[in-house]
């Protein structure tokens, strides 16, 4: 069965669903640590952050926060408005992969960083499971992608791909990580987080009219 993931408003039962999604943010920053310190290759946008990393003064996760807030400034032309997950997604991302970095230490040996590479994209796709799954609305950069979409008749899968290769380019050209891990991030994780998304999909009383409408 297809699982909604369309948003739902705040005041539908916070305490059940605002835990999770704080919950799946902070396991989301975690996952990207454990993929940069593996130092195999990370997702599209990280080998972005770890190129301007390296360029600035700035933090993996401050860097991650700014380019959250730019992201944004693309909604407006797109139409597109922020939720509280918008901005959850933007703070707790940026800690929690901070504090990744400096839990997890460099230089591992090569086991110890396969290791935390398949274990940093199965987290990674649990964490989108459940953080999607509480249902308060896209992430910045999941909005551009929507919003995209719907403006140019484009498919989402079409938009998300142009992004995501312009990104990987120039966070490549800046001197990010690219590598087996960012090969197995775009093969693994979005099986994976169909996958898990069934066990934490929020079931909100307003679905119900439409199943029982699609099943007449």
């Amino acid at each position: 069965m297809r699982q909604d993931i369309s948003y739902v408003p705040f005041h539908e039962r916070p305490l059940r669903r605002l835990p999770q999604l704080l919950l799946g943010l902070a396991l989301f920053g975690f996952s990207v640590s454990l993929m940069v310190r593996a130092a195999l290759g990370v997702n599209p946008w990280a080998v972005l952050y770890e190129g301007l990393e390296l360029r600035t003064p700035l933090s993996f996760g401050t860097i991650s926060a700014v380019l959250g807030v730019l992201v944004l400034l693309l909604w407006i032309p797109l139409r597109q408005r922020p939720t509280l997950g918008t901005g959850a997604n933007i703070v707790v991302l940026a800690v929690s992969s901070d504090l990744g970095l400096l839990v997890v230490p460099e230089g591992l040996g090569l086991p110890i960083r396969i290791g935390l590479l398949v274990g940093g994209v199965l987290l990674n796709a649990l964490s989108v499971a459940v953080y999607v799954g509480a249902r308060f609305g896209p992430g910045p950069r999941d909005g551009l992608m929507t919003g995209a979409a719907a403006v140019t008749g484009r498919s989402i899968r079409q938009v998300r791909t142009l992004i995501e290769i312009a990104v990987l380019a120039l966070g490549w050209l800046l001197g990010g990580t690219v590598g087996v891990g960012t090969v197995l991030y775009a093969l693994a994780v979005g099986p994976a987080t169909q996958f898990f998304l069934p066990w934490f999909a929020y079931r909100s009383p307003r679905d119900e009219p439409r199943e029982s409408a699609l099943a007449d």
